[in-house]
């Protein structure tokens, strides 16, 4: 299934987009796309759902805004350095282990959202990424099970300050959680659609040049593996994201490094997983 949230008379709706490019509203369902869905064997009992109700279930005609693709999560986890040639163009060891830092999730959007520049900022940064979505509630999980914890997958774009991030002391959240910073979606895509999540293309262009070009096969650590690794060091909830790291083509790589302003155009896409497109505006008071 392909899942979306989107804007319902001021309230969130919850969307389908079938097999032949219809947005279903699946309103009627009841539930949001959230911790308590997940945690319920929401996936099921919707899927179940829409084989007697879907017909019944309108299509989406009129123009509609598209909402992250699920509710507040307890937690999103990032991954850093984790493609091969974006740690080159960074000028940085590859990693031994994942790096993992937060970001906060009052930075999440919609994906068509524009994205704000902080107030004060001149490195404001763009990364395009797979993220996934987790199923369940997962400790100490063995990488041969890993898998079994996913719930599916979403497009992230992982926005930067790089000032923020790598200039001003202590952790990388400081970069990685303004407002705006998170835009997910537009689906919420099961784990069952994507054939190979080690050989997704995905790409990023800024003002219609493209900046990244690259393939989930140049991860360095896989995504069971990821799952594994981040619960030993804390419990997964359903509806945690963990973003897996972006592919070299970052504005901070490029000689000179080239950062966003006001009125850029930023358009991005993940193979089977949608696209996104934001405009960049400065901070207003």
């Amino acid at each position: 299934m392909k899942l979306f949230r989107f804007e319902k008379n001021g309230a969130i709706g919850i969307g389908l987009l079938t097999e032949n490019g219809k947005h279903l509203d699946i309103s009627s369902f009841g539930q949001d796309l959230n911790e308590d869905f997940l945690s319920h064997g929401g996936l099921q009992k919707l899927s179940e759902w829409l084989s007697s109700n879907a017909d019944q279930c309108e299509e989406i005609t009129s123009t509609f805004r598209f909402e992250a693709c699920l509710a507040r999560p307890s937690k999103i986890i990032c991954v850093g350095l984790n493609y091969a040639r974006h740690a080159k163009e960074s000028g940085m060891d590859i990693p031994k282990e994942p790096i993992i830092f937060f970001k906060s999730t009052s930075a999440m959007c919609g994906p068509n959202d524009p994205v704000i520049i902080p107030r004060g900022s001149e490195k404001t940064d763009w990364e395009v990424e797979l993220a996934l979505v987790i199923g369940k509630k997962a400790t100490y999980v063995d990488e041969e099970n890993a898998m079994d914890y996913l719930a599916g997958y979403c497009l992230h774009n992982d926005y930067s300050e790089r000032a923020f991030q790598l200039e001003r002391g202590g952790q990388w959240v400081k970069g990685k959680s303004c407002d705006h910073f998170a835009p997910l979606g537009p689906y919420f895509v099961t784990k069952d659609e994507i054939t190979d999540h080690h050989n997704l293309h995905l790409w990023l262009e800024l003002n219609g040049k493209r900046m990244q070009n690259s393939n989930t096969s140049d991860l360095i650590f896989k995504i069971p593996h990821l799952i594994s690794y981040i619960s030993q060091f804390m419990t997964l909830l359903p509806g945690d994201i963990i973003s897996t790291g972006t592919p070299e083509g970052v504005g901070m790589g490029q000689k000179p490094p080239l950062y966003l302003k006001a009125g850029d155009i930023i358009h991005l896409g993940i193979e089977g997983l949608g696209e996104q497109r934001q405009t960049a505006i400065a901070y207003e008071n």
